[in-house]
């Protein structure tokens, strides 16, 4: 995942996928503005945690109190594509913290947004995941979800979601494992490192949780590692605890991501759609 496999997978597209791809960025662009979007307020915000001061960008609907959602950026970390985001789901009815995941080593951003993402940047993105160890998540997202949990804008008696990307498919397990009484429903979109042969492998936590998930897989992540949603369906199911795990063809590693290469607009909004359905339905 975040590697330079999905580099050379883009710098493989032929000229006519690279046509194909243009023209649906023009359909999305097309898609109609949600008229029935709820009127939001947001601001920046800090959150204190066991490890220090964590920025984050806390949005919610202007009126009313609503589900909490956490959000785990990927590793560009927290900037104006993930913002954005965090708006289009509080315009559904959502009070969404997105975080800094990086905040021990940087405040926001952490990487240029839209710069080229050079050696230089991913070594240094790779150098901060490293203080993101399986104990320190589950510092933060306790953190994290105690901050919604404070809000007036958010109503505790739903359950919480949380989602994430690319490195944040792994948090979102975490995360439902460190606060199961909390979170109702979590969406991993092109995750990477859910089922491994490590002893902290994210899987292995999901006994311990009680929520419902999506996992929205990357074709060419799966081609690599194909044995990898098997593993989550056998655990989920082993667990009984719903989950829909579905490679999306044609997509590549960070197609749900704007600011991104391999962004497919079609593909991204067919997954934002099951991020709905996921939500509307578990944190009712």
């Amino acid at each position: 995942m975040c590697d330079s496999d999905t580099d050379k997978d883009i710098a493989a597209f032929s000229r006519r996928d690279l046509g194909v791809l243009a023209g649906s960025l023009g359909v999305a662009a097309a898609f109609p503005a949600n008229a029935a979007a709820l009127p939001v307020v947001e601001r920046r915000v800090t959150v204190t945690t066991p490890d220090g001061m964590a920025d984050a960008h806390f949005v919610a609907p202007a009126r009313g109190r609503h589900p909490g959602v956490l959000v785990w950026p990927d590793i560009w970390g927290l900037r104006p594509a993930f913002i954005d985001m965090g708006r289009k789901l509080a315009g559904s009815g959502y009070a969404v913290l997105t975080v800094n995941p990086f905040y021990r080593s940087a405040t926001a951003p952490t990487t240029l947004p839209g710069a080229p993402r050079d050696e230089a940047a991913r070594a240094k993105a790779f150098e901060m995941r490293k203080l993101l160890t399986p104990d320190a998540v589950i510092r933060d997202a306790k953190a994290f979800v105690a901050f919604l949990d404070a809000q007036k804008r958010v109503n505790t008696r739903r359950k919480i979601g949380t989602a994430g990307y690319c490195m944040g498919g792994p948090l979102i397990m975490r995360t439902a494992a460190a606060v199961p009484g909390r979170v109702g429903a979590a969406a991993s979109f092109h995750g990477g490192g859910l089922a491994t042969d490590a002893a902290d492998s994210p899987h292995l936590l999901i006994p311990q949780m009680k929520a419902a998930f999506l996992f929205a897989v990357a074709a060419n992540d799966d081609q690599r590692n194909p044995q990898e949603k098997d593993r989550l369906r056998a655990a989920y199911a082993s667990a009984r605890l719903a989950a829909e795990i579905e490679v999306y063809e044609g997509s590549l590693h960070g197609w749900c991501v704007a600011d991104g290469q391999a962004w497919n607009p079609a593909q991204a909004e067919r997954a934002w759609g099951r991020l709905l359905a996921l939500f509307g339905t578990a944190l009712a």
